[in-house]
């Protein structure tokens, strides 16, 4: 009976040893198969080289190492305290939408980015960091987070919550998530690297293109045009829009606009104060915002654009202010701030949009140039040949009506002596013309209605919302524009003086062979009983040039007034009167 427990004990003892190497081997097979997929991880995301499909790689590898519901990946913004960029693992995009707006770094996930060290917990609730979940929010227990460095700084964080199985996060998953973290630092630098080489390279690309558009003699507007796209589709913005400075004006006009919601926004004239584009052209530095459509210096006109994220403004100059204009950028809510890489070889393209305006503006210089050295020889033949010839034939018929015996033959002489007299003079005023024509001109429409509206804004106590579209400068003929201008210094004097008005808006545009001036404004209307001398005034302006002029009172109160003139009429009189400039 006593030999029999210990004839069993070799075998107990032998069992207990083979259940021991068993769940050795099963622990290093899963070791095994655990280093294997960390490998595995880290390949998958060296392999990318586009940033934005690194840093998702990342989040999903980290879930799945870990065996985790839910990851997300933040990346810190140039503050260094907030996140300017969130991807999410295990959430559906309806459940995203139903949450609201991302994290921007607050509360638990702030305290990672506070102080960049593993950070383990088997309850989140209970951490003092934790300020709970927004509405919609899946709950969640379990938490691991570990940041994401980059040549020794922190580029973001990566969040794990929920361990499947309702297990706990352990030593083991903190070491192998924090190996993947150093393997994404190292695959995050190289998409950055790649990015910028391929970024320069677009740049030289869109620099080569501009300077050939330049040197082919395209016209300002497709230059600029060309500067616009190339800079909106290199930086990834959904819109893209270039204000000029005009002379004389406190303000910077859009010339050009591309993009997403940028309808009506060419022609307008941006207040240099309070606005982003203002503030650029006053420092001469780039100004940059985390979401234009929530800041109030954009847009300028009062209307918000919230699909606006990240924007910038670049000068067009050199450094200190005072330059030709701003170019500005601005890219969709969610999108990456605009990196300190991205702003240093998009301050040399705007060298090259400053470059653009100045050859086209000395191009502009040099024909005016040519043309008034025309019409000086023109000047100059008229003179010493037409005039000298008429005056030597006038003093030959003159001496000739001695000789000539029948009266009525006498005066028909002396009738055409006068004739070329009358000649003569009209020519001398032909050539006065020509000399002076150009010499006091005044500038083109744009540029006289901006310093209008600009002009206005001291009187009213805020700028008029100022549109303008078609080519104002090239088929409003000069006498039209006249009267344009007059009766949009007439129409904003009486708002001024009458309207009491908060909001004015003009629009100026040359479309279906007419130009059509409109004010509007929300004031007090046009009284029934009243001075009305000044719209009379401007009546018998629009019907001198065969146009029209209308007032209206709209629903919603205040004043629309419309002012228009056809552009075929004054074509013609040019035309008719192009072999005598003078006239």
């Amino acid at each position: 009976m006593v030999g029999e427990p210990l004839s069993h004990m070799p075998r107990m003892r032998l069992d207990e040893l083979l259940d021991e190497l068993q769940a050795r081997i099963d622990a290093a097979r899963g070791t095994r198969d655990r280093v294997h997929s960390l490998l595995e991880a880290v390949v998958s995301v060296g392999r990318e080289l586009e940033l934005s499909h690194v840093l998702r790689r990342i989040v999903e590898a980290g879930a799945l190492l870990v065996d985790a519901e839910y990851a997300a990946l933040g990346v810190i913004g140039p503050d260094g305290r907030t996140l300017s960029q969130f991807l999410t693992v295990g959430l559906t995009d309806e459940e995203i939408s139903r949450i609201g707006p991302l994290p921007a770094g607050h509360g638990l996930l702030g305290e990672v980015i506070r102080h960049p060290e593993p950070l383990r917990l088997e309850d989140l609730g209970s951490h003092a960091a934790s300020h709970g979940f927004p509405a919609h929010h899946p709950p969640m227990r379990t938490f691991l987070g570990v940041p994401v460095r980059v040549r020794e700084e922190v580029f973001g964080n990566l969040y794990l919550t929920d361990k499947r199985g309702g297990l706990e996060f352990d030593t083991e998953d903190e070491s192998v998530i924090a190996t993947l973290s150093v393997a994404a630092g190292v695959a995050i630098d190289n998409a950055r690297l790649y990015e910028g080489s391929q970024r320069q390279q677009r740049w030289l690309r869109a620099n080569a293109e501009i300077t050939r558009s330049l040197l082919s003699g395209s016209a300002r507007s497709e230059v600029l045009r060309l500067i616009a796209d190339r800079a909106r589709d290199i930086t990834g913005s959904a819109v893209a829009e270039i204000a000029t400075a005009l002379p004389g004006v406190d303000g910077l006009l859009i010339e050009v606009a591309t993009g997403v919601g940028t309808a009506g926004r060419e022609g307008l004239l941006l207040p240099a104060a309070e606005t982003l584009a203002g503030a650029a052209h006053a420092s001469g530095a780039p100004v940059a915002v985390p979401k234009a459509g929530s800041d109030a210096r954009y847009p300028a006109d009062g209307r918000q654009s919230g699909g606006l994220g990240p924007a910038v403004a670049v000068p067009l100059g050199t450094e200190g202010g005072g330059g030709r204009g701003v170019l500005f950028l601005a890219r969709g809510t969610g999108e990456p701030l605009f990196s300190d890489g991205e702003l240093e070889p998009l301050l040399a393209f705007a060298g090259q949009a400053s470059l653009a305006l100045e050859l086209a503006d000395r191009r502009r210089d040099a024909e005016q140039i040519a043309l008034l050295e025309e019409r000086d020889r023109i000047a100059r033949d008229l003179h010493d040949l037409a005039i000298q010839r008429l005056f030597a034939t006038g003093m030959t018929l003159q001496s000739a009506t001695r000789l000539v015996q029948h009266e009525d033959a006498a005066q028909r002489v002396a009738r055409a002596v006068d004739d070329l007299d009358e000649t003569i003079k009209i020519i001398r005023s032909t050539i006065f013309g020509l000399r002076t024509k150009d010499r006091d001109a005044d500038t083109g429409l744009r540029a006289r209605a901006a310093q209008a509206v600009g002009a206005a804004a001291t009187v009213l106590g805020h700028p008029p919302r100022l549109s303008m579209a078609g080519l104002l400068d090239t088929d409003v003929p000069p006498d039209v524009a006249d009267h344009v201008v007059a009766a949009l210094n007439e129409l904003l004097s009486n708002v001024a003086r009458h309207a009491r008005a908060t909001r004015v808006a003009v629009s100026l545009e040359a479309v279906a062979g007419e130009v059509v001036l409109v004010v509007s404004d929300d004031g007090v209307g046009i009284p029934e009983q009243g001075r009305r001398s000044g719209l009379a005034n401007l009546a018998e302006r629009a019907g001198r040039v065969g146009g029209s002029f209308r007032t209206e009172s709209p629903a919603e109160g205040g004043s629309r007034i419309t002012w228009r003139a056809p552009l075929r009429p004054g074509h013609e009189q040019v035309a008719a009167t192009e072999p005598t400039p003078a006239s």
